[in-house]
């Protein structure tokens, strides 16, 4: 069994209360990751943290709202001030609003949640990490974007799409602006996996699996895209930069 890739490290997974975000933090901690867990709801915060610890691993949690830049400085201080340190960053905290409204109908409401948190967060999210990688060594980031935008386009999502075709636009920028500060941006695209994001109201796991197919025949599962992620974040990928790992069961091939 090899050894594990993170010890000695603290990684900082924002969007850390459910779903992927979870499970990129527990697969950190598997690892031998020091984890801070980061959202806005503090009891899905605690139970990622329950999960985390209930399998051997060490985790915090802090309350965060990423479409404030006070809130993602303060963020990365705390996990600083209590690990002693930011080796790793996966900024993951995203959300879909207005779904199956077209270009002319989408809310105006809907498509400034999608740039505040989806696109907006993530700039500021990458300024608070990357003014401490900088300023200890360098370390590497990791955002979640989707394969809706730069990769596919879908009938009714054109806010989530242009949101996180954006967040893959930036995250190529940052790669080439911070390279030689140490520090690699690389972005993981996940296509429709089993999470709660994926799922429509009122809809079963059953139904999800019918509506989402995949050349593979199957949702991609959550923990898949932790693999990426965790790929990405690792030494093995120490040339990779700017890169767009796309995780989607073949659906943009």
């Amino acid at each position: 069994m090899s050894a594990p890739r993170f010890t000695g490290t603290t990684a900082l997974v924002t969007g850390a209360g459910t779903g992927l975000g979870r499970a990129v933090a527990r697969a950190f901690a598997a690892e031998g990751a020091s984890v801070a867990v980061a959202g806005r709801t503090a009891a899905t915060l605690d139970e990622t943290v329950a999960l985390i610890e209930k399998d051997g691993g060490t985790a915090a949690a802090f309350t965060a709202d990423v479409s404030r830049a006070d809130d993602m400085r303060g963020l990365v201080e705390r996990t600083a001030a209590r690990f002693g340190g930011l080796d790793v960053a996966v900024n993951n905290a995203a959300v879909l609003r207005g779904e199956g409204s077209a270009a002319a109908d989408l809310d105006p409401a809907d498509w400034q949640a999608m740039l505040d948190i989806n696109v907006t967060g993530v700039l500021y999210a990458l300024q608070a990490e990357i003014a401490h990688m900088r300023a200890h060594g360098g370390g590497a980031i990791v955002n979640i974007s989707s394969t809706l935008g730069a990769h596919v386009r879908l009938p009714g999502m054109v806010g989530y799409a242009a949101s996180k075709a954006a967040v893959a636009a930036l995250t190529r920028a940052a790669a080439l602006d911070h390279a030689r500060d140490g520090i690699r941006v690389n972005l993981v695209s996940p296509g429709a996996s089993d999470a709660p994001m994926s799922l429509r109201p009122g809809e079963t796991h059953e139904e999800r699996a019918a509506r989402l197919t995949s050349p593979l025949g199957r949702l991609t599962s959550a923990e898949e895209v932790a693999a990426a992620v965790l790929y990405l974040a690792s030494p093995a990928a120490g040339s990779v930069l700017g890169a767009d790992l796309v995780v989607d069961g073949g659906v943009a091939a």
